[in-house]
């Protein structure tokens, strides 16, 4: 009989601990103290004879257009579906763009029409000798989360006036 009730006290005592550290755990999980995602990538030297002005292609996000403009750039996307254009603009330091974006839904307006985010690319040549972009994007002020991995397109001319839609306060052509 004892036994039982030195087992009954535990038990309360262990559920009851538990109990109260729920609320405890739940407080500090749910603090904003975390940092945003950002890239941690070191500049190098663009690759010689190269340029970030060109169209590059993605099976998902499409073709990309890009213009360098001095140390900046600036470019728009058409997902390769149809459902989707975006825009981005960033900084140049070497091989590396660090940028943000903002994506719009075809056809929609409202909250949910648009997302925006940052993110960053590196330029490289792959094994053929083909230019390059390797990089990451992320939603909000995170700048890391999901691959993106472009292929620059020979004989095609960037233009951003082509790119655009009905999203929202979204400018119809031009930047």
């Amino acid at each position: 009989m004892r036994t039982a009730m030195n087992f009954a006290r535990s038990f309360r005592a262990v559920a009851v601990s538990v109990v109260l550290a729920i609320p405890v755990f739940t407080v500090a999980a749910c603090g904003d103290g975390t940092a945003a995602k950002t890239a941690n990538v070191t500049p190098g030297p663009m690759p010689a004879g190269e340029s970030w002005t060109g169209v590059y292609y993605h099976p998902i996000y499409g073709y990309l257009h890009l213009v360098e403009q001095g140390s900046s750039v600036v470019g728009r996307w058409k997902s390769a579906d149809q459902s989707r254009w975006g825009e981005l603009s960033g900084r140049l330091s070497g091989n590396v763009l660090h940028y943000t974006w903002k994506e719009h839904k075809i056809g929609m307006v409202g909250a949910s029409a648009s997302t925006h985010g940052k993110g960053y690319f590196i330029y490289t040549l792959d094994a053929e000798k083909r230019p390059v972009l390797e990089g990451q994007f992320g939603l909000k002020d995170e700048e890391a989360g999901s691959d993106w991995r472009s292929v620059k397109q020979a004989r095609m001319l960037p233009d951003l006036k082509s790119i655009g839609g009905d999203a929202e306060g979204a400018p119809q052509n031009g930047f």
